[in-house]
């Protein structure tokens, strides 16, 4: 059985809005070697909106972008991908799958099937995921910055604290921090 990792860009003062992190080279290479690392990504239906709008268009060449943020788009392009929706049925995107029915089962056997783990980057479903226990793993990228906006990381809050165990802390030339966590006992 994979496990399930939550990763996300984030601000110091918890903000998750995908534009407040930095957006270079050094930022996408970190997220291409976690997206290696992992199996099939899982999103809900906004956050695969968003990308699907963008993404697809970089890995065609469509829009001029750097080496690095080329290989991402490239890379997703190819990784399977999973989307929770109870609105939207067809996701035509390459290698786009529905994940349909139960939330907990669905997801449990996704990880049940996927040795590499699943890599989750949606933060509304990771809320929802949290409370049912299901996320093992959590990789945020801290950016040097504080928004003063929302949204927040679990801003709909979780029924209780989760308890960490520091796994590693690197930082990046940027100003970012690499941060890796797995669920303590």
């Amino acid at each position: 059985m994979g496990l399930l990792t939550f990763s996300l860009n984030l601000t110091l003062d918890g903000c998750v809005d995908h534009e407040e992190g930095i957006a270079d080279d050094e930022t996408h290479a970190f997220f291409t070697r976690l997206m290696d690392e992992h199996g099939p990504m899982l999103w809900g239906r906004v956050t695969y909106e968003m990308m699907e709008s963008y993404w697809p268009a970089v890995a065609r060449g469509d829009i001029d972008a750097p080496p690095a943020i080329r290989e991402w788009a490239v890379k997703l392009e190819a990784k399977p991908k999973y989307v929770v929706s109870s609105t939207r049925t067809a996701f035509p995107w390459t290698n786009s799958n529905h994940l349909a029915g139960d939330l907990r089962a669905g997801v449990q056997r996704l990880k049940d099937a996927t040795p590499a783990g699943v890599l989750l980057g949606s933060g509304k479903l990771a809320t929802a995921l949290d409370r049912m226990d299901l996320i093992d793993e959590y990789r945020f990228l801290l950016h040097p910055r504080i928004a003063g906006h929302g949204p927040t990381l679990h801003q709909g809050g979780l029924p209780d604290t989760r308890r960490l165990e520091l796994i590693s802390a690197t930082p990046l030339r940027n100003g970012a921090v690499a941060l890796h966590y797995r669920r303590a006992g």
